[in-house]
């Protein structure tokens, strides 16, 4: 494999690697409902993938209503209890686990980055069927930024003790293709989160696949080349 042991996969979670991101806009729905804010489920779901900060203060500069401390704890509170709830409904997006293991038995290392809370991440990995103390996971409580800062992807880079330009960054939603434009990595759209190609790319991705399984199909596309992934013309005599 040669050089490609430097190489390393960040990816992100709700959305790329689980089929998690409606649970959350309709968690997001019924927390702000909780405080008597009402929003159109497009209005939420175009922030997802956001730090919670930058989404509840993009969401409430829509609707022009200050908020208490307090609320802004409620919110987090019922969208958490939410999510928890409606986690059973939660499923491993197509070629995920597959992907990660194809990574994993090529020697290539990868991470998970999340905007999420540690608490609500750890179950989200375990529909994966992942140990979210044996992965490499860094969540919004390890950074002092989510995206789309780079913080998250930064950390996960060095947590894996790879240059954060040799690493591959997995998203779904623009925040991802933002964070890892300003951490200076190379980005991958996904579509399964709901975002359109020409939105990712605009954002900064360099290709865009539909879901994990797409990706998996076409890893030479992005840098990663095997052995047993090649094979020679044989000129005709």
């Amino acid at each position: 494999m040669g050089d490609d042991r430097r190489m390393a996969f960040l990816f992100d979670l709700d959305g790329t690697l689980v089929d998690s991101v409606y649970q959350h806009v309709v968690a997001w729905r019924e927390a702000l409902e909780a405080i008597g804010i009402e929003l159109s489920i497009w209005r939420i779901h175009r922030r997802i993938g956001m730090s919670g900060g930058l989404f509840l203060a993009g969401l409430l500069r829509e609707t022009g209503r200050a908020v208490t401390a307090e609320e802004i704890r409620r919110v987090q509170q019922v969208h958490a209890e939410t999510y928890g709830r409606l986690l059973g409904q939660v499923r491993p997006l197509p070629g995920a686990r597959e992907l990660l293991d194809e990574l994993t038995r090529l020697g290539i290392p990868w991470a998970i980055a999340t905007s999420g809370r540690l608490e609500s991440a750890r179950k989200t990995v375990a529909v994966l069927g992942l140990d979210a103390d044996q992965i490499p996971l860094v969540t919004r409580d390890h950074v002092r930024h989510a995206k789309p800062d780079p913080d998250l992807f930064l950390a996960a880079a060095e947590r894996l003790g790879v240059e954060i330009g040799e690493s591959v960054v997995v998203g779904d939603s623009v925040w991802d293709m933002l964070a890892a434009r300003r951490a200076r990595a190379l980005s991958v759209g996904l579509l399964s989160g709901g975002y359109g190609a020409g939105e990712l790319l605009e954002a900064g991705a360099y290709r865009v696949y539909d879901d994990p399984a797409d990706l998996l199909r076409h890893l030479d596309e992005v840098g990663v080349r095997a052995a047993d992934y090649e094979w020679t013309l044989v000129e005709p005599s």
